[in-house]
């Protein structure tokens, strides 16, 4: 008999429905069949049943956050199970041990930390059984049913198994390090706040900051621009005046005046006229992070949100592996396609596509490429085709993201031709124009694209032939700072990040690597920046806080805030995968970078200067030593005001529903306990600097409004 333990329980509960079952207390019994004569067990893990133990359990003294304690690098580390998974780990433990039991198959998500969870059950657990892997890249009965059949030897993943732990491993011991350093000597300058630092997320979050900055840095400059309308034989056209350098903006508003002066009601004529054909190809297939940008970019979904709906859509059989890296498939997906596009075809979104240009794409290389395809293949829909109108509302909108794309795939390229015109108005001031023509639209019926550039269509025009002004009028505008990140762009960014790199090696590492973090961690990395109060998000725009500017300020020019890292320790984590490198030797080295970022921090430490930042708003807003303290008076009923976590809220809540409340955190502004107190002593507290209302920022305190029975800000006087 066999016990096959899966990731998750939807998981197991999806692996084992081709079977005659019946259901147990935390696993399910497979009737004897084809492929398992004496039966199965099919258990589960619920995501990490285990967790790499706190250094107080390597050492007492490590439970205490003090500089001589660091920096913290136990001998051998140990996991624990997590105790509200406790009894899981139970049951599989049991199922393991029994002795009908002969053999285990690892049925963990088909990568890294699928492997690492799977793993590091069985190692707890005690039990030393043969072992084979099941490895999928979907959950259709076909494909669950073939897996089955053709198992992998455990040997053949185990070297993933020794990159994941060697991952967590190095993970932990610079997280710990790093974000203990770091806490105690910002606390030592009055921010009272835990600041979690980590080998992506800091360098992450160093992008953020960065932009951030250029954005308060940047001061608006006026321009102006000369626009006429020509006519030319009854046809018009506009143009903008240009310079010999092709620059459109003048600087000076008495120039534009100057030359629309000069321009209005002279003779034109049409000096150049230059026709480009562009031809865009389909887009590739979809990879987890280019999913995470597009829904992000159509439906504002969050990278996270994209991620959960594409893993309700994989458990249902219906799609593919969510968690690729690749946008290619292999002839064998290629050819379940002209089938899986039949299926689609009867319902009505998807009839005016067909029939398609390109019956089959099995020898088109930009889509089927094995050397291209590692562990997973693109996200494409699976031939369990599902009706998009029985999917919720956000199922069917990433549904039909991948259905899309592999039906653009199958279209003729989108061409278009772009023309400029120059045109002499009398003999002298230079306009140009610009215009675009569809000529083909090909893939783009399938995938509408937003028209981000201002292209007007222009007549038809020949050189030489002659014309009026008809009008002239100046336009005036102010240069604009870089745009935020979006979470989309972020995902991107954190995909690309070698391009950021001087080292042109590294880049290349980088590259290789695919960026910081992995598709299966950027979108939680993202998560994890906001919970930690380092970004917020606002209408799609990532905006980075004091406490994430202090921190990329600490850190500096170090490693840390660098991908340079990242690219090093990627480039030894995926040999230590393809089995060229030793899981031990990174382990010394990253023992050694460990002890350097505790030298690094404490020596620049000492010139650490936070001038124009609002130190005092970075307080821990929960922590359990504070929470249900007392910080004064309330202003409506006279009670307490305690702690109550996210706010601070009248104790006589409970009694008689008295509504008052101060939220600890105010258009961006993190209001510290000791304002609080100040507020609700003497009615107002100190000014506080960098409230943001959309793309404006200002300086206020809070005061109580005795008359509205309210907090409003109060403006300090010019």
């Amino acid at each position: 008999m066999k016990v096959i333990i899966a990731e998750k329980p939807d998981q197991g509960v999806t692996l084992a429905s081709i079977f005659q079952t019946k259901k147990h207390q935390g696993y399910i019994e497979i009737f004897p069949n084809e492929l398992f004569p004496k039966g199965a067990y099919m258990t589960w893990a619920i995501g990490h049943l285990l967790q790499l133990v706190p250094p107080e359990r390597y050492r007492p003294e490590w439970k205490q956050w003090k500089l001589e304690a660091l920096p913290i690098i136990p001998e051998r580390f140990q996991y624990e199970v997590e105790k509200a998974k406790a009894k899981q780990f139970s049951i599989i433990k049991e199922l393991l041990r029994k002795p009908e039991v002969t053999e285990i198959i690892h049925a963990g998500d088909a990568g890294r930390e699928g492997e690492l969870i799977v793993r590091n059950i069985i190692q707890m657990s005690g039990v030393k059984k043969p072992m084979k892997r099941l490895w999928l890249s979907s959950l259709t009965p076909k494909a669950i049913y073939e897996g089955f059949r053709q198992l992998l030897d455990e040997a053949e993943t185990r070297n993933l198994y020794e990159e994941a732990y060697a991952r967590a491993c190095a993970d932990w011991l610079v997280g710990m390090n790093a974000s203990r350093v770091y806490s105690i000597l910002l606390k030592q300058k009055g921010m009272n706040d835990v600041f979690s630092v980590g080998r992506v997320q800091t360098p992450t979050l160093a992008f953020i900051v960065k932009r951030e900055k250029e954005i308060e840095q940047f001061r608006p400059e006026p321009f102006w621009e000369v626009v006429a309308t020509f006519a030319v034989d009854g046809r018009q056209y506009e143009g903008k005046w240009v310079n010999e350098e092709g620059e459109t903006r003048i600087k000076e508003e008495q120039l534009a005046q100057k030359i629309a002066q000069f321009c209005r009601n002279k003779p034109i004529e049409v000096n150049e006229v230059k026709t480009e054909r562009k031809t865009f190809l389909p887009p590739l297939l979809f990879n987890l992070s280019s999913l995470q940008a597009t829904a992000n970019k159509v439906y504002q979904f969050s990278p996270k949100k994209t991620l959960d709906i594409l893993q309700k859509l994989y458990q249902k059989g219906i799609v593919s592996y969510p968690r690729s890296d690749s946008n290619y498939v292999t002839k064998g997906e290629a050819e379940t396609f002209p089938d899986i596009l039949q299926k689609l075809r009867a319902f009505p979104e998807y009839q005016p596509f067909f029939p398609l240009p390109n019956t089959s794409i099995l020898h088109n290389k930009r889509y089927v490429n094995e050397k291209k395809v590692t562990d997973h293949y693109a996200i494409i829909p699976t031939e369990q085709v599902a009706d998009p109108a029985k999917l919720s509302a956000d199922e069917r909108k990433i549904y039909d993201l991948v259905v899309r794309r592999l039906i653009a795939a199958h279209y003729e390229a989108a061409v278009f031709d772009y023309t400029t015109v120059i045109t002499l108005v009398d003999g002298r001031a230079r306009f140009i124009s610009k215009g675009k023509q569809q000529i083909q639209e090909g893939w783009r019926k399938v995938i509408s694209q937003r028209e981000e550039d201002d292209v007007a269509i222009l007549p038809s025009l020949r050189e030489g032939e002659q014309g009026d002004v008809l009008d002239v009028r100046i336009k005036e505008g102010k240069t604009q700072p870089p745009k935020r990140y979006t979470e989309g762009q972020l995902i991107t960014l954190m995909k690309t990040a070698g391009k950021f790199l001087d080292n042109e090696e590294l880049e290349k590492v980088l590259a290789k690597t695919e960026g910081l973090g992995t598709e299966a961690t950027r979108a939680a990395i993202i998560t994890t920046l906001k919970e930690r109060n380092y970004i917020e998000v606002k209408k799609n725009q990532v905006y980075a806080t004091d406490k994430a500017k202090v921190l990329i300020e600490a850190i500096g020019e170090k490693i840390l805030a660098s991908p340079e890292m990242t690219a090093k320790w990627e480039q030894r984590l995926s040999e230590i995968g393809e089995g060229k490198a030793s899981a031990a030797h990174f382990m010394e080295q990253v023992k050694k970078l460990s002890k350097k970022i505790v030298e690094d921090a404490l020596a620049s430490s000492q010139h650490w200067n936070f001038a124009g930042f609002d130190t005092a708003s970075i307080q821990r807003t929960t922590s359990k030593a504070t929470l249900g303290k007392p910080v004064g008076t309330c202003k409506l009923c006279g009670g307490m005001v305690i702690d109550k976590g996210e706010f601070y809220g009248c104790a006589n809540y409970a009694k008689t529903k008295c509504s008052f409340t101060i939220s600890k955190r105010i258009l961006g502004k993190t209001i510290s306990q000791a304002n609080v107190k100040k507020l609700l002593q003497h009615g107002k507290t100190n000014v506080i600097k960098g409230f943001k209302k959309g793309e404006k920022t200002f300086d206020a305190a809070l005061m109580w409004d005795e008359k509205e029975k309210k907090i409003v800000f109060s403006f300090p006087k010019k």
